[in-house]
């Protein structure tokens, strides 16, 4: 049975997955529009994982005993500058994810709550891997600089990374 204070924190998290996967997938729609079909890929993939982190989230919490709530969301952004703009947003984003996470996990040993301390260990190790990922991309990007062609092979190259078996990789 999850505490009251566990069950608040868990679906505020449900609201931070679920903002990640409407984040990405405004972000994957621009890169769409854009031309950027691999970074559009890329984007539509981590849209759909981040909602399948929400997912997980809910049916832990009404497994548990609590009310997973399904959250209204704010309308993200839809303009960007820039792909390294995008990127560098996806980057401070998983950051701000894992922040959150160790500060559940923190909330979970507080209580004593160690069913749920186990369960949110798949989510530390997803983030190390989110965030390995996402500064990945960045150093990628950092070597193109402004080179066209440089862009043109990281949109076609990117749409792969992060797959299960890829360099970098090992996603689920």
């Amino acid at each position: 049975m999850l505490s009251p204070k566990i069950e608040k924190a868990l679906n505020e998290q449900v609201l931070l997955e679920a903002e990640s996967s409407q984040i990405y997938l405004a972000m994957a729609s621009w890169a769409e529009v854009e031309g950027y079909s691999g970074i559009a890929a890329f984007l539509y993939k981590h849209s759909d994982e981040e909602r399948m982190h929400m997912l997980k989230l809910v049916k832990f919490i009404n497994e548990r005993g609590g009310h997973g709530v399904i959250p209204a969301l704010k309308a993200p952004s839809t303009k960007y500058k820039g792909v390294r703009e995008l990127f560098q947003q996806v980057h401070d984003h998983e950051i701000l994810v894992s922040t959150e996470i160790n500060r559940l996990v923190d909330i979970c040993l507080k209580e004593k709550d160690y069913t749920t301390h186990n369960f949110l260990q798949w989510y530390v190790s997803e983030q190390i891997e989110e965030e390995a990922l996402a500064r990945q991309i960045m150093d990628k990007l950092k070597l193109i600089g402004a080179d066209k062609s440089g862009l043109y092979m990281f949109d076609r190259d990117v749409s792969i990374m992060g797959a299960p078996g890829a360099a970098g990789g090992g996603r689920h």
